[in-house]
């Protein structure tokens, strides 16, 4: 068994990682094997899900020591901020939203009324960029560093 204090893209399995516009070495999703840094694609807590015996967001925020709440606040604020709310998503904002790369017609037809001035490929590359900063915005107010800190980059 891995010793997730050392948890760190050198020693995660290929299988669970995607090279994605702006974003190399993106973990899967957590319900796919990711690791921490994919909570970042994890659905709004509080809704039932299609998937949902697969979801494993509420162990994961539990093991790096973050509530429920203080998950959404993390992403409300990011999408305040960013002005990600959207009436196209899932869940009222692109914070929430999946990772996939080949597309996903509610996000996209969202980040295109968002980014109107902007081709597909310059949006997704945007969108990656940012759900990658969310991603470390998430491990730095993780409680329990020693999981996290090796996937927090710069």
């Amino acid at each position: 068994m891995q010793n997730l204090n050392d948890l760190n893209y050198n020693n995660i399995s290929k299988e669970f990682l995607r090279d994605l516009p702006n974003w190399k070495n993106a973990p899967v999703p957590i319900c796919m094997g990711g690791d921490y840094r994919a909570l970042t694609w994890c659905c709004k807590p509080g809704y039932s899900l299609t998937f949902g015996y697969k979801c494993l967001r509420d162990q994961k925020l539990k093991e790096i020591g973050l509530t429920l709440e203080e998950f959404i606040k993390i992403k409300e604020e990011f999408s305040k901020k960013l002005n990600w709310f959207s009436e196209y998503t899932c869940f009222g904002s692109f914070s929430y939203c999946c990772m996939r790369k080949n597309g996903c017609a509610n996000r996209d037809l969202g980040l295109l009324k968002r980014y109107s001035n902007k081709n597909i490929d310059e949006i997704l590359s945007i969108y990656f960029k940012l759900k990658r900063k969310l991603a470390n915005i998430i491990l730095n107010a993780a409680k329990n560093q020693n999981l996290v800190r090796n996937l927090i980059e710069d």
